[in-house]
């Protein structure tokens, strides 16, 4: 059984729906832009290419809002047969994403709990189930769902810079990365590294996450767009319909999991995050970061 407002696999557009995508006939605008709070979209109609840019300082934490911008953001990608692909990247200097908000996950209600965690959720599903190619382009530190949202596109480019690191670190603030993080995790770099790595709640300088495959490129910093542009070219010279079959053929029994368990998923989180031991957690974590500000 699925639960209420979520589109069982099967009934989601098919992989195959827009593997019949001809360049528009008409002459359009050549970059057509909308832009929500906390993320910049900009379409290039005449690549069929699209960027995301997070602007929500100053770490780009994936608020419930965030959250909720960027499934609306990506929805309107699929929906529009001019796109084909999305980069994702960040306009602030230095981070591409901190991960998930902590104050979304601090002394809030059950309620609360539950519309946050459904978020995440349909953040991860809507991206890893995403028939669109999707990049990242990963230009400063990601950790935890930072580095989830990374991890969920088909391609990772980082800037290689020694400064900045990529991991799921969930573990360092006595959280537990859930199932699909471990899955998503395990599927790009394999069991042993994704074991010791969750474990450790590692973050990963850039030169590690390379060698471990955790990212695919590392590039200086002013060759990153012109990078991602070569490689968004590459895997769009592919007719559109084999690769997304294929796309799904990996990705299904991992989508499906979470949306046969996505009830008792949330369930879990809300029993885990309301422990006063991880409430306390939190707080010290967010005296740390309030101190380490001033």
């Amino acid at each position: 059984s699925v639960p209420p407002g979520v589109l069982p696999l099967c009934c989601r557009q098919p992989a195959w729906g827009r593997a019949a995508w001809q360049p528009p006939s008409l002459p359009l605008a050549p970059c057509r832009a909308f832009s929500n709070n906390k993320i910049l979209v900009e379409l290039d109609e005449s690549s069929g290419v699209a960027t995301m840019k997070f602007k929500s300082p100053p770490v780009n934490s994936l608020s419930l809002d965030f959250l909720t911008e960027f499934c609306i953001s990506l929805e309107k990608l699929e929906n529009d047969r001019a796109c084909r692909g999305v980069i994702l990247t960040s306009a602030i200097p230095k981070i591409f994403s901190s991960g998930l908000d902590i104050t979304e996950m601090c002394g809030k209600s059950m309620e609360h709990y539950a519309e946050f965690w459904r978020a995440v959720q349909e953040m991860w599903l809507r991206l890893y189930g995403s028939n669109m190619v999707t990049v990242a382009a990963v230009n400063g530190s990601s950790p935890a769902g930072g580095c989830l949202v990374a991890l969920s596109c088909d391609y990772r480019i980082m800037v290689e810079n020694p400064k900045f690191s990529i991991g799921l670190n969930e573990a360092q603030l006595g959280i537990v990365a859930p199932f699909w993080f471990k899955d998503t995790f395990v599927n790009v770099v394999g069991h042993r590294v994704a074991e010791r790595s969750l474990q450790l709640g590692s973050l990963h300088p850039t030169p590690e996450a390379h060698r471990f495959g955790l990212v695919d490129e590392l590039v200086p910093e002013d060759k990153l767009q012109e990078k991602t542009a070569a490689v968004m070219a590459q895997w769009l010279a592919l007719p559109d319909h084999a690769r997304q079959l294929t796309k799904s053929m990996m990705r299904k029994a991992v989508l499906d999991r979470l949306v046969a368990h996505r009830e008792e998923d949330i369930q879990n989180f809300i029993s885990f995050i309301s422990k006063e031991s991880i409430q306390k957690s939190l707080r010290m974590y967010m005296e740390m970061l309030k101190k380490k500000k001033s």
